[in-house]
Order: structure tokens, then sequence, then C-alpha cells
């Protein structure tokens, strides 16, 4: 564990990164790794796809100059592996895809908090969910204007809480989740977004079983039914 922790921590004038061939890592491997490393442009080739726990938390933190981030071909995740990877990234316009079926507790936490530049989403093709996967995902991301179509039907506790928080821009939503009864999981995930926009919702989900606002549906949006849109 945290065997490259903080290694380049506010290496501000480290411009290129270090190969990084491994495939199976340990918790917080590459934590901090690069974090505060403000002129580096380039990320290295990311191999892994046997993760652990917080394993590329913070990884490029602050990397105000990053342009494009690396592939992520992992399909298991473990708890917080990408949480807050790419937080404040402001010249990160667009994000890798993210293959991964299989969730774990927060492993999708913050991470493009705050990248203002971010103009789209990746596709999220997770079915099940869990704690606090998705929350603050995409939190203040003020370029962006499309969520990604979220297919669960059954929501997890704070699972999308505040994912979409502070995005000015963002006028449309996919979620097709029917059961919406876990603790949290749609807690202030639309707060500060457009005024206007469209709400795309499972024909099997009633408009009235949301909150009308920013912890359901934001008022002022149209909501139609997922088969109407296609």
């Amino acid at each position: 564990p945290y065997c490259y922790h903080e290694m380049f921590y506010n290496c501000t004038s480290l411009t290129e990164a270090p190969v990084l061939p491994a495939t199976t890592l340990a918790e917080s491997c590459y934590s901090y790794m690069f974090s505060g490393c403000t002129s580096l442009t380039e990320a290295p080739v990311l191999p892994a796809t046997t993760l652990a726990p917080y394993c590329y938390h913070e990884m490029f933190y602050n990397c105000t100059s990053l342009t494009e981030a690396p592939s992520l071909p992992a399909t298991t995740l473990a708890s917080s592996c990408y949480s807050s990877m790419f937080f404040g990234c402001t010249s990160l316009t667009e994000a890798p895809a993210l293959p991964a079926t299989i969730l774990a507790s927060g492993c999708y936490s913050s991470m493009f908090d705050s990248c203002t530049s971010l103009t789209e989403a990746p596709s999220l093709p997770a079915t099940t969910l869990a704690t606090d996967c998705y929350s603050y995902m995409f939190y203040n991301c003020t370029s962006l204007t499309k969520a990604p179509s979220l297919p669960a039907t059954t929501l997890a506790s704070s699972c999308y809480s505040d994912m979409f928080q502070g995005c000015s821009n963002l006028n449309k939503v996919t979620m097709l989740a029917t059961d919406i009864s876990a603790n949290g999981c749609l807690a202030c995930w639309l707060e500060g977004v457009s005024s206007t926009g469209t709400f795309i919702k499972s024909p099997e989900m009633d408009e009235n079983s949301f909150e009308s606002g920013s912890s359901g549906i934001p008022s002022g949006w149209t909501v139609v039914n997922y088969e109407e849109n296609k």
C-alpha cells in the first residue's frame, strides 16, 4: 500500500510523467501521485485492470494543464478507486471511457469535480449501483450540457448525491430508475443546473414520485418518457 503515494506532489515544473506498467494495483498506490503538478500536460498510460481501494485517489488533483485523460480499462472497481482522480483539472475537455459494470462504494465520487472545461460526460453502463458511487462526480462541471444516460432501475444510498450540482449549463438528463427509495440517492443531484431542460424518465415511473426541485426533477424542466425520446 501507498507505494507511490504523493511521489510528485506539488512538483509544479514537472511536464512529463514516468511509465506506470503495473496491471494489478495495491491500496492507495498512486494516490496524490501527481497532485498539484500544474505543468503536467499528458498523463501516463494506466493499463491496470485489477484495482484496489483508493488506488487512483486524487492522482491528478489540480493538474490544471492536463488536457487529456488516460484510458481506464478496468471493468470491476474498488472502493473509492477513482475518487477525485481529476478534481480541478480545469483544462480537461474529454473524459475517458468508463466501461466498468461492477461498482464499489465511492468509486467515482468527485472524479471530475470542478473540471470546468469538460463538455461531454462518459457513458455509465452499470445497472447495479453502490453507495456513493457517483456522488459529486461532475460537481461544478460548468461546461457540461448533457448528462450520461443512467440506466440503473434501483438506486443505492447517496448514489447520485450532488452528482451534477453546479453544472449550470446542464439541460438534459436521462434517468431510468423506478426505485428511488434509497437514503439520499438523489440529494441535491441537480442543484444549480439550467433553469430549463428535459428530464427523460422510465415510462414505468410516475412523475409525481419525484420531488420537485434539486433533489428530484428541477421545476421548469419538461418531463418525457424514455420511449418518446427515441
